[in-house]
């Protein structure tokens, strides 16, 4: 009965930086390059994210200050037709009047509850020159686009940055073969005759 012995190979990590006398010169550069590569790409993409995640809160507050809402009146009764698509914030569409800070009277298709009769009092949103404009967005929401986007952006900006370290992996991989290649034909006619 024979034995197998199976023999464990252990993965040494950290190789590129311990002494070898087979190690190059050019395998120390590259590990400091794609070490270096990967640090940028995370500080960027987390510089990156973070500073679109500000900007849109920032811009969806901002947004948020300009808009005030009036009681206006229906005019016509809000279509049951359901026209938002998540169950929470149901809307229909329905000519409604409203008084201006001019004291003028004024009428436009605005967002309201759906089934509303005429003669009902609704909220609508109006902007600083008075014109009817969409509800704006919770702080919570506001929060909740600046996060997913922030993220997405740090992806983004990882993903431009890693492939520089492919492109100079790839530059090394050359120079390490043609000084393969100069080693070679300097030492392979010391060997003899050469086959095929």
């Amino acid at each position: 009965m024979t034995r197998t012995v199976r023999r464990r190979v252990r993965k040494v990590r950290l190789w590129r930086w311990r002494p070898s006398p087979l190690l190059r010169r050019s395998d120390i550069v590259e590990a400091w390059l794609l070490l270096a590569l990967c640090c940028l790409a995370v500080a960027a993409g987390a510089v990156a994210g973070m500073v679109t995640a500000h900007a849109v809160e920032q811009s969806l507050d901002d947004r948020r200050t300009q808009r005030h809402a009036v009681a206006a009146v229906l005019v016509q009764d809000a279509t049951d037709t359901v026209t938002s698509t998540t169950s929470s914030d149901d809307y229909s569409w329905a000519k409604v009047r409203w008084t201006a800070a001019d004291g003028s009277s004024r009428t436009g298709l605005a967002r309201v509850e759906p089934g509303i009769k005429a003669g009902s009092t609704a909220r609508v949103w109006l902007d600083r020159q008075g014109k009817l404009v969409p509800p704006p967005v919770s702080s919570e929401e506001a929060e909740l686009q600046g996060v997913v986007l922030g993220a997405a952006t740090a992806v983004c900006v990882c993903a431009l940055v890693l492939p520089l370290g492919w492109v100079l992996h790839g530059r090394l991989d050359r120079g390490r073969m043609a000084q393969w290649d100069a080693e070679w034909a300097e030492v392979g006619p010391r060997w003899g005759h050469k086959t095929g």
